[in-house]
């Protein structure tokens, strides 16, 4: 995939993702960051799971990222949290 698709699925996820645990956004860098490191993060999950990971601007890989993105942003709202 091309960096401008990495950086379009990474700000959408990321967006949906900061919106669904705490209801704002976080910013535009750090949703696509955080997108980006969802969709990281969520193909790996998947694929030690058994199911295709991120491979393209598809339903499938913005379902992956925005699951991958949501469990990122809760361990780090927990670990700030903690600090």
């Amino acid at each position: 995939m091309s960096l401008f698709v990495w950086i379009v699925l990474g700000l959408i996820a990321g967006f949906i993702a900061s919106n669904l645990v705490n209801h704002r956004g976080e910013g535009m860098i750090l949703d696509v960051l955080l997108g980006v490191v969802g969709a990281i993060v969520g193909g790996w999950l998947f694929h030690m799971l058994g199911h295709a990971g991120v491979n393209g601007l598809n339903i499938h890989s913005f379902f992956v990222a925005t699951v991958g993105a949501v469990l990122f942003l809760v361990v780090y709202h927990a670990l700030r949290r903690a600090v």
